[in-house]
């Protein structure tokens, strides 16, 4: 079987070619996709070329192989139709929409208990925000917050929004999101923020909080993020600055301030929480809060595969015109 596969080719440059799909096993099935979603953050630094070099794309995504060197495919939240299926897999399977970790790519082959059934009553557009959510819940998770607490979310983009949503359902004192772009400050507040500010005065109106998350991508972040908790105040960095340096001031009251500074990365969980948690537990966690919130509100762009680069072009050059955007199929 053919299909058609999206590679990032060079720095600011991507292009569909056509891939090999092949056969189907009797143990496999055929996933036509319907909608996948693209990542503002991690793709980006790919489409950017600003991914280190050397390091692996994902050793937990058995799609995703090789490192970040051109030409690769990359993505990870693909929905389809199962269409076809083996001899030896049920039946039942056909006509299923499922979810994938996989790039962005018109038809492929995977064996079931890789896929994800996606629930009734959620769509496939807004099942392809799953991994947005699953890595909130770990956001989530590492930040630990606790009842009365105050805490600052820095960046309104779909994992902020969906950390500030969760957050939201804790019994903080306050939660405030920061973040430039005014669509998505209103954003934040309809996920439960109590408040949703610019980033110019949070010095005025952010101190003293016990909890800042970092999320919005941008390195020079951290330093208002470290600058807003007071004594014992955690820090927890979702953002991935990929090969971007991070400039941080540590010779002030960080020290004797006893801030703490930890990272949230959804490849694992955070080993002192193994004993209860893991990743299936994670992930139902995430796909009951997808249905329960309205995730289509997210979805600011719906564009065709064959069109993709445009895409890209939106999400770099005009972010503020968009939030999550889709490629369909």
């Amino acid at each position: 079987m053919d299909g058609s596969a999206l590679y990032f080719t060079g720095r600011r440059a991507v292009e569909t070619r056509p891939v090999d799909v092949g056969p189907v096993g009797e143990d496999e099935v055929v996933v036509e996709t319907d909608a996948s979603a693209i990542s503002a953050g991690t793709e980006l630094l790919v489409y950017r070329d600003q991914a280190p070099a050397g390091v692996r794309v994902d050793e937990t995504i058995d799609a995703l192989d090789g490192d970040f060197s051109y030409p690769l495919r990359y993505g990870y939240a693909t929905v389809g139709e199962v269409v076809e299926a083996g001899a030896a897999v049920d039946e039942d399977w056909l006509g299923r929409t499922v979810f994938s970790f996989r790039p962005h790519q018109t038809r492929f082959v995977d064996r079931p208990e890789a896929l994800i059934a996606v629930p009734d009553g959620v769509t496939a557009e807004e099942a392809t925000l799953l991994p947005t959510v699953e890595t909130a819940t770990n956001v989530v998770l590492d930040c630990a917050p606790r009842i009365g607490e105050t805490a600052v979310v820095f960046g309104a983009g779909v994992v902020g929004l969906w950390t500030a949503r969760l957050l939201a359902a804790f019994p903080l004192d306050r939660l405030v999101v920061v973040d430039p772009i005014e669509a998505r400050r209103a954003a934040a507040r309809a996920f439960g923020a109590d408040a949703a500010i610019r980033p110019d005065v949070v010095g005025d109106r952010v101190s003293d909080v016990d909890l800042a998350v970092e999320l919005s991508g941008r390195p020079s972040v951290l330093d208002d993020a470290v600058g807003t908790v007071g004594y014992d105040g955690r820090v927890v960095v979702g953002s991935w600055y990929g090969s971007k340096r991070v400039n941080v001031d540590l010779g002030g009251r960080f020290h004797r301030d006893r801030v703490s500074i930890a990272s949230s990365q959804v490849s694992t969980i955070d080993p002192a929480l193994r004993g209860r948690w893991d990743t299936d537990r994670r992930l139902d966690v995430a796909l009951d809060w997808l249905d329960r919130v309205d995730a289509a509100s997210l979805i600011s762009h719906r564009i065709p595969f064959a069109d993709a680069a445009d895409a890209y072009d939106l999400l770099d050059r005009r972010p503020e015109e968009a939030l999550q955007v889709l490629l369909t199929y």
